[in-house]
């Protein structure tokens, strides 16, 4: 290893430490998933905020932010972080290996039951790629790619289309979850006026879901009895297999049929998945539009393993039909 290797090794060190902290929103925090000591961190911290002649991270009462010359390092950071990943990627590709580091941003639906078999599924043929996986909200998982803290965002309703670069688009129903003796479960589709004859427990406002039947709502004379609200899918489920409510989700975050996926989710298999018998109903007239992408000018054979990655992930949420 000759020395200028050496020098590139030891900046880039305390430069993922400074990530870490970042993530955590605190040094102690981030200590405990680097497995250092908080001490050892902050010396490190110091240090590098002596050498740039300005501080990094504002103290607080509980935890820190980052400070103006902060965020510019962090920018930088991530950069450095992920041309690196790139770079493993390229070099790996030719000697027919694929190899490297995909970090994705992706919607709450997207994780109880799709993400894990796509991962693993795309694993099983490329066990040297390894994955980032953090749950964002729409807003928030496009702010990931613009900080370049994720390669790709996988959302519902994406906003900031003109800032990415769009790897593809799916049409998504949506479904309205209910108990597996509600009246309205007899039903092979739903209209949003025929839930309103019962409760109805929504997500919040920063999942396209809402997003999509707030919108539908204001085109129509139909209003919803909400007597629940959470920013959890798994709660809004099993609550609906607990009272006469109807929930709605997104066909990507329903669980899965034992022999396939199944245009509707029998309750003795929902039973196992998801400890409630409920069953889901499809919203006529009711889609979303679901769609990854990254950075405009992030494209290229740099992020050939994130790409290729996204495009198998894609192909999955494409064969939902339900």
């Amino acid at each position: 290893m000759d020395c200028n290797t050496e020098a590139m090794m030891k900046t880039y060190t305390p430069l993922q430490y400074i990530d870490a902290i970042a993530r955590a929103g605190s040094i102690r925090n981030a200590a405990e998933t680097l497995a250092i000591t908080s001490t050892v961190l902050n010396r490190r911290v110091l240090a590098l905020e002596q050498e740039l002649g300005e501080q990094i991270f504002e103290r607080l009462p509980r935890g820190v932010r980052l400070s103006t010359a902060g965020k510019l390092l962090i920018h930088h950071i991530r950069h450095q972080i992920s041309d690196f990943e790139k770079l493993k990627s390229q070099i790996a590709d030719p000697a027919g290996e694929r190899r490297g580091h995909v970090a994705i941003a992706c919607s709450h639906a997207l994780l109880p039951y799709f993400m894990p078999q796509q991962i693993a599924r795309y694993r099983v043929a490329h066990p040297a790629v390894t994955f980032w996986l953090h749950l964002r909200d729409r807003a928030a998982a496009e702010q990931a790619l613009v900080d370049s803290a994720a390669d790709i965002a996988l959302m519902f309703e994406p906003v900031r289309l003109s800032e990415l670069h769009v790897l593809a688009t799916v049409r998504q129903s949506v479904h309205g979850v209910m108990g597996a003796d509600h009246p309205l479960a007899r039903k092979a589709s739903v209209r949003l006026g025929d839930c309103a004859a019962w409760p109805v427990g929504l997500p919040t406002f920063n999942y396209g879901v809402r997003h999509l039947i707030e919108m539908a709502l204001r085109r129509s004379s139909v209003t919803l009895d909400m007597v629940a609200e959470s920013d959890s899918f798994e709660f809004l489920r099993h609550l609906s297999a607990h009272e006469e409510i109807v929930t709605f989700q997104s066909a990507v975050g329903l669980p899965l049929g034992c022999g396939g996926r199944q245009h509707r989710v029998a309750p003795a298999v929902w039973a196992r998945c998801a400890g409630g018998a409920a069953l889901s109903v499809p919203v006529e007239g009711a889609c979303l539009a679901f769609g990854g992408g990254q950075v405009r000018g992030a494209g290229g054979t740099g992020v050939a393993v994130a790409v290729r990655g996204a495009c198998l992930i894609f192909r999955g949420i494409g064969a939902i039909t339900r």
